[in-house]
């Protein structure tokens, strides 16, 4: 597949951006590999960021960006260009009077891919879930990322030229969830062997709260709720697959739609218990849905159970929800 409208980027801080020193410490290291001629790879399971926090840094570089998002599909012509259509040359000869002489020729059209803009043009490369493609189809970055030159394919080069030479300003930001998850190929140990690779793992506390405050616009006091009852569960190490700060965003967004604070009423524990068996049980386990449920119910009671924060009495209300949420 030919790409015939490869979109340039150009990035600026996003006005609801999260820069803690968790973050500020990332960005900073990663910033730091770029300036001595590393490209980074952040590696971490869904949810913690990786996508965002490479956007951030890319807007840092302060160069237009080109992104890619990996897929079994796609090939090392998706990524460098192909041939695509023909243009064809028509010249029509009327020198000698009543004499018509046309010639006519057709040349295969090369269009470049978004790899190749970027390399040629010095732009920073943004490869989303780079494992998701094959790896074959990520051949090409082995010249490129050491030998900063790209193999032009017969197509393309033109003049003698089989090689494209790397602008030194082209950056490569790489993306991958861990190789456990569905639908990611192990990459070549060649081609990890030529990037950082930053592994990330679930924000700190303060760097949650500040998150979910930033993206739902609700007071930090609710926000801090929902991050320990999120937190909880993670820590319990009883469901399939960890929550991540995005159960957090999903829950207070939700609640500020319908102009609700986190409180043990019925409604609050039945959104947190949709939201995070739905984010911990994704082959849809009834038992583990069951026992998510039944562990938000406890630390939705437990959190509003702390010394002066105030707990609903509605007699039977957690038994009522609990039966609820069963079905």
């Amino acid at each position: 597949m030919i790409d015939q409208t490869a979109t340039v980027l150009e990035l600026t801080a996003l006005p609801d951006f999260v820069e803690t020193e968790y973050i500020k410490d990332i960005s900073n290291r990663a910033l730091n590999f770029f300036k001595a001629g590393f490209p980074v790879h952040f590696r971490g399971v869904s949810g913690t960021g990786k996508t965002t926090l490479a956007m951030h840094i890319a807007s840092k570089i302060g160069r237009p960006v080109m992104m890619i998002h990996g897929d079994d599909e796609l090939s090392t012509s998706a990524l460098v260009g192909g041939e695509y259509g023909y243009k064809v040359k028509r010249v029509v000869d009327k020198y000698i009077s009543k004499v018509v002489k046309t010639e006519e020729s057709m040349m295969k059209n090369w269009i470049d891919n978004r790899l190749t803009i970027a390399c040629k043009n010095g732009f920073t490369l943004i490869y989303d879930e780079f494992t998701r493609s094959r790896p074959e189809a990520n051949n090409i970055f082995l010249s490129i990322l050491q030998e900063k030159m790209m193999d032009l394919p017969a197509g393309r080069s033109s003049g003698g030229e089989h090689y494209l030479k790397i602008d030194p300003n082209f950056t490569a930001i790489f993306t991958s969830n861990p190789e456990e998850y569905a639908g990611v190929h192990r990459s070549q140990d060649a081609l990890r062997d030529r990037m950082v690779t930053l592994d990330l793992n679930h924000f700190d506390y303060e760097t949650e709260v500040a998150i979910t405050e930033a993206k739902s616009k609700i007071a930090k006091k609710h926000a801090e709720i929902i991050v320990k009852i999120v937190r909880s569960l993670r820590d319990s190490g009883k469901c399939e697959f960890a929550p991540t700060v995005r159960a957090c965003i999903m829950i207070a967004k939700t609640l500020k739609i319908q102009n609700l604070v986190p409180t043990n009423s019925p409604k609050f524990i039945q959104l947190c218990q949709d939201v995070l068996s739905s984010e911990t049980s994704r082959v849809g386990s009834k038992t583990n849905q069951k026992k998510v449920r039944e562990l938000v119910l406890e630390f939705v009671k437990r959190e509003f159970a702390s010394p002066g924060i105030h707990v609903e009495k509605k007699k039977n209300a957690a038994d009522t929800f609990s039966s609820v949420s069963l079905h």
